[in-house]
């Protein structure tokens, strides 16, 4: 029997996480077990995988997890500094990579789609940025961009900019979307004020302006949706 103090080594080969991935396949393992093989080891009193439970229990969820620092980390007994830089890299990696899934082809035919493709991207930030999707004849984006980074309250667009990348991508639509950190989903009037800017532009190049979303965690504003594009 398991005991939070046993030591791994003294484990079955079934029940080793490195030897239970190897022998039954990554789906075979729980969170614990992925992450204990990532921190190698626990400490006196814990196995990496007790270790890794306490520290999944304390952070709620590996969406909770992704967002803990370097220092947050530590106060763990048995993760160090690089334990933590490990942790935290590849949980970076799994967003990126669930980032990139979504964009691959994605045709845009509602703001949910746009949201899906942003979400993973700008979704969960502590700060604001602004982001474009570009898009061809089709709908299909073809390209996203980071046109500006900025504190928790907002951020600048350069639209000349905007427009000198949707034409060297060759996109004929374009989607506004930038994240709002508090959680508050209601348009600032710089929103508006950059969407009705962008549209006109847009009308002026013969690049439509197809919609722009203010993103959350877990919700969006689709100006499209509501009415007040």
């Amino acid at each position: 029997m398991k005991t939070s103090n046993f030591p791994i080594t003294n484990w079955s080969d079934d029940d080793k996480p490195r030897e239970k991935l190897m022998l039954k396949g990554k789906v075979a393992l729980s969170d614990a077990e992925l992450m204990a093989i990532l921190i190698g080891s626990g400490n006196r009193n814990e196995s990496a995988v007790a270790l890794s439970q306490r520290i999944l229990a304390s952070a709620g969820n590996l969406n909770s997890l992704g967002k803990m620092s370097i220092s947050q980390l530590m106060q763990f007994k048995g993760i160090g500094e690089a334990k933590a830089i490990t942790i935290i890299a590849a949980l970076e990696l799994g967003r990126r990579r669930r980032a990139e899934d979504k964009i691959e082809l994605s045709k845009i035919t509602s703001s949910k789609i746009a949201f899906e493709i942003m979400q993973p991207i700008i979704g969960e930030l502590s700060h604001e940025e602004f982001w474009v999707l570009f898009l061809n004849n089709s709908n299909k984006v073809i390209s996203k961009s980071q046109l500006s980074k900025g504190g928790i309250s907002g951020t600048i667009v350069d639209t000349r900019l905007v427009f000198k990348l949707a034409l060297e991508n060759g996109a004929t639509g374009l989607i506004l979307c930038h994240n709002h950190p508090s959680g508050n989903l209601n348009p600032s009037d710089a929103d508006r004020q950059i969407t009705k800017k962008m549209k006109t532009a847009g009308e002026v190049l013969d690049v439509k302006v197809l919609d722009h979303l203010i993103i959350t965690e877990t919700k969006y504003y689709s100006f499209v949706d509501e009415g007040t594009f």
